[in-house]
């Protein structure tokens, strides 16, 4: 099986971008998008001066509980740099979500509370509501993760997606929204 069939069978479709998609990335920005592949997981990522943007890790189920994934986000750690990802909210009938949650927050990665993030599947049309997830080496602020998941949807996500699937992910501004208290306490 290879790389993509991996992450489309484990990933569900709204998350899920065209294989097309993925190697316009890897051709024409191989700069910054990345692939680290195993004979037991697929490692999709996206690497700037900044910080690092894990679109997919996935392990194989029979490699699962052996420190892979552990050993892959040390790789990512190792370059000190904030590391973002996209996870599902926790769903009580799906336990691959709450150990996913599990894995991320005995990494040391912190929800990011004020970050919403609600993005329109151009393969269902449906609306995923998904969670930010940050590890922040140099204790970087929600608002430095907000602008640097805003570049990677801009750069990432909606690069040449009309192209690609023949309609565009909605903007930024109506996928990413940024609470800032300070705001909504004034009187």
């Amino acid at each position: 099986m290879n790389w993509y069939e991996k992450l489309n069978q484990y990933f569900p479709i709204e998350e899920m971008k065209s294989k097309e998609h993925m190697e316009l990335l890897l051709d024409e920005k191989s700069d910054i998008y990345h692939k680290d592949e195993g004979p037991n997981h697929v490692l999709m990522y996206v690497e700037t001066d900044d910080f690092v943007f894990v679109d997919y890790l996935f392990v194989s189920k029979n490699a699962r509980g052996q420190g892979l994934g552990r050993q892959l986000i040390e790789k990512l750690k190792e370059k000190n740099k904030p590391i973002i990802l996209e996870v599902e909210p926790v769903d009580y009938e799906d336990s691959d979500t709450v150990k996913r949650q599990r894995f991320y927050k005995r990494e040391g990665f912190k929800h990011a509370s004020k970050i919403g993030y609600r993005r329109r599947s151009l393969a269902t049309n449906k609306v995923n509501e998904m969670e930010i997830l940050y590890w922040a080496p140099c204790n970087e602020d929600e608002e430095t993760i907000y602008e640097n998941m805003k570049k990677t949807y801009n750069d990432i996500h909606r690069y040449k997606n009309k192209e690609v699937y023949g309609k565009t992910y909605e903007p930024v501004h109506k996928v990413l929204t940024f609470e800032d208290n300070q705001e909504s306490a004034q009187p």
